[in-house]
């Protein structure tokens, strides 16, 4: 399998992976151009679209790609209908389209019909989990983020986390607020700073990373707990997920 990966509007990315046949999966495409572009130079056939949820950043390009390829089923949760889906797909189902198998897993709290695609090692998860941070809560409730999260977090170390946006440095930024004095997340911020300063992307990532300098994913983590001011013993680590979640969409 090759993964590609495609900037599009300010700071997404469109995900493409094909395999040794030349078919390919497309993933939230948020632009058709970019994709019909990639798909002619690297001379690649469509075999399907997947969604994770209905915002436009990631569904805005179907209806432009459909018109080049209008035999393309379009997989997502139900919320994308609208959107331009044609099957719909919710937690447990399978998708299987020649070399491709993929897993549905139901991810709400971005949204509540959000969902994630896993085919060893990839992980297409949207808007859920960013490098060093998460999505905001805009239509679930954050206990739904935080089990999404722990349902991520349940997949092996080398999964490869293939988020839709371009948020690291700024993930960074605020994971060192919280905790300055954290060696691994120092260090990784400093990998990233010089990443960006090439224009290099810093996803995907790996939950293996992501366990080390993801705070969101460290919630049962008594230092992170102090720095956030929750001194009970054994807190609830939901309402630990919150105030961290409530601090980063204050910062």
């Amino acid at each position: 399998m090759v993964l590609i990966q495609i900037p599009a509007l300010n700071d997404n990315y469109i995900w493409i992976l094909s395999d040794d046949h030349q078919q390919c999966i497309i993933v939230d495409p948020s632009e058709s151009e970019p994709v019909l572009e990639i798909l002619v130079q690297k001379k690649l056939n469509p075999a399907a679209i997947l969604l994770t949820h209905h915002h436009d950043d990631h569904t805005g390009g179907v209806k432009g790609i459909l018109k080049e390829f209008n035999h393309l089923t379009v997989f997502g949760p139900q919320e994308t209908q609208v959107k331009g889906a044609t099957d719909l797909v919710s937690d447990g189902d399978s998708i299987k389209i020649g070399d491709f198998n993929f897993k549905v897993f139901a991810l709400p709290g971005h949204t509540l019909g959000h969902i994630g695609f896993y085919q060893p090692p990839y992980l297409f998860c949207g808007d859920t989990l960013f490098s060093a941070g998460c999505g905001r809560i805009f239509e679930g409730t954050p206990e739904q983020m935080y089990q999404s999260l722990q349902n991520i977090a349940a997949l092996p170390d080398d999964t490869l986390i293939c988020c839709a946006h371009e948020y690291t440095q700024s993930n960074l930024k605020f994971a060192h607020h919280i905790w300055p004095e954290n060696s691994q997340i120092n260090r990784y911020q400093e990998e990233v700073a010089v990443k960006r300063s090439k224009n290099e992307p810093t996803v995907p990532t790996t939950l293996k990373i992501e366990r080390k300098i993801n705070l969101f994913l460290q919630c049962n983590n008594a230092e992170l707990q102090k720095k956030l001011n929750i001194n009970q013993p054994n807190p609830s680590l939901r309402a630990v997920f919150t105030v961290l979640r409530q601090l980063k969409d204050q910062y």
